[in-house]
């Protein structure tokens, strides 16, 4: 089958989050502009998906319903397929999303004041989910060496020695820095978090975007004594472009952890009752392998065109080729810019609508991320737009 990676999609009226905030930015925004922030898609659906919810609308009505056999058949299926991890039917909850995951567990295994750790520059919604719930953020920022983000080990372990700090939220692969870890990095934190007893909620949502030459492992895989105190999280939606759907796949081994966080779903009202979207992973982790193929392949390539651009005309301007996710991370610090000036040239000057560096939080001053999801035609022109910009700028 062929799939369309090519035809640019103008959302503005669809209730798209990305091009709502686009607007209220700029006013005056040209109409072929395409936002390139929010981690959603600019592609068309996925033909199968389309047709295969298209069948179902003729066969079925929409109350409410949950996860059928074949519906966690398929999640099954594919976590073995794609990432040799082994699912059981009963360790698989189900919810909204994934924040709504990281929010009710953080509410049920710590305490108020006790801490959660992060390692930033991480995706955003980690801090609120530690804030709203009133628990304490605890940083363990990512080491910088050249191009390559490490973790911090001997901090982590400094960190999760205070027995009041009782998580670990960590991304897998990373969001915004593009890692994919290491079995040797992944067993190194194991180490210390069995050492510290430490409960880890692994956002896993990005691990079916993994770049040729790297390799994900399910985190919780490496060890059985650390799969016994996970959370690991997962969902098609970033997979196959499916946040709309409301669904995520929350895999929780430990009978007693998964127990605790029913309960805690339960307390804060999370349920997840949406017929198309189980419907729709469904057919995603069925069909849509070869989708998935050909979309990574345009990702890549739209990454080494924006690598090429910075190289060969700004190449003060650096970022690695990523290991994983759709999200390229930009080092824009050599212009000497605050963030509100880096902002103001993205935003005013190139017309990019990007997500800044710095709601990252520590590391994040002086970057970019640009969401890689979108047609190469719609790159290109986003780096045209850039660099008339930071040509303007070195005048």
């Amino acid at each position: 089958m062929n799939y369309d990676f090519t035809t640019i999609l103008n959302r503005s009226e669809q209730g798209s989050p990305k091009w709502q905030r686009m607007a209220k930015r700029r006013l005056d925004i040209a109409k072929d502009v395409v936002p390139l922030s929010v981690a959603d898609m600019e592609f068309p659906i996925a033909p199968e998906i389309r047709e295969g919810l298209q069948k179902y609308l003729d066969e079925t009505v929409l109350g409410y319903t949950g996860g059928n056999r074949a519906y966690y058949e398929a999640v099954i299926s594919w976590m073995k397929r794609k990432h040799n991890f082994h699912v059981e039917r009963q360790w698989i909850l189900t919810a909204p999303g994934v924040v709504p995951a990281f929010h009710a567990a953080i509410n049920e295994f710590a305490k108020e004041g006790e801490g959660v750790v992060v390692m930033p520059p991480v995706y955003y919604p980690f801090f609120s989910s530690i804030e709203l719930q009133n628990r304490k953020l605890v940083e363990c920022p990512l080491i910088k060496e050249g191009d390559k983000y490490k973790i911090d080990f001997d901090l982590f372990d400094e960190l999760t020695q205070k027995k009041e700090n009782k998580i670990l939220l960590f991304c897998s692969p990373h969001n915004p820095v593009g890692r994919v870890w290491t079995v040797e990095e992944l067993t190194r934190l194991k180490d210390i978090i069995l050492k510290n007893d430490v409960l880890l909620l692994s956002d896993e949502i990005h691990f079916d975007f993994v770049m040729e030459g790297y390799k994900h492992t399910v985190f919780q895989t490496i060890d059985e004594e650390l799969a016994d105190r996970t959370i690991t999280c997962t969902a098609p939606s970033k997979t196959f472009n499916l946040a709309g759907m409301m669904l995520s796949n929350i895999i929780v081994k430990n009978p007693e952890l998964r127990k605790r966080l029913i309960a805690a779903f339960d307390r804060l009202c999370i349920e997840t009752n949406s017929a198309l979207g189980f419907k729709a992973c469904e057919i995603a982790y069925n069909q849509c392998e070869k989708w998935l193929e050909e979309c990574i392949k345009v990702i890549d390539e739209n990454q080494r065109l924006i690598k090429k651009f910075f190289e060969e005309k700004h190449p003060e301007i650096k970022t690695p080729l990523m290991e994983g996710t759709y999200l390229q991370w930009v080092d824009f610090n050599a212009l000497g810019l605050s963030d509100e000036e880096l902002e103001d040239l993205m935003v005013n000057k190139a017309d990019l609508f990007l997500d800044e560096g710095y709601i990252f939080g520590k590391g994040g001053s002086g970057f970019e991320r640009i969401n890689l999801a979108a047609p190469t035609e719609t790159i290109g022109k986003a780096m045209e737009r850039l660099d008339k910009a930071l040509n303007e700028l070195k005048k």
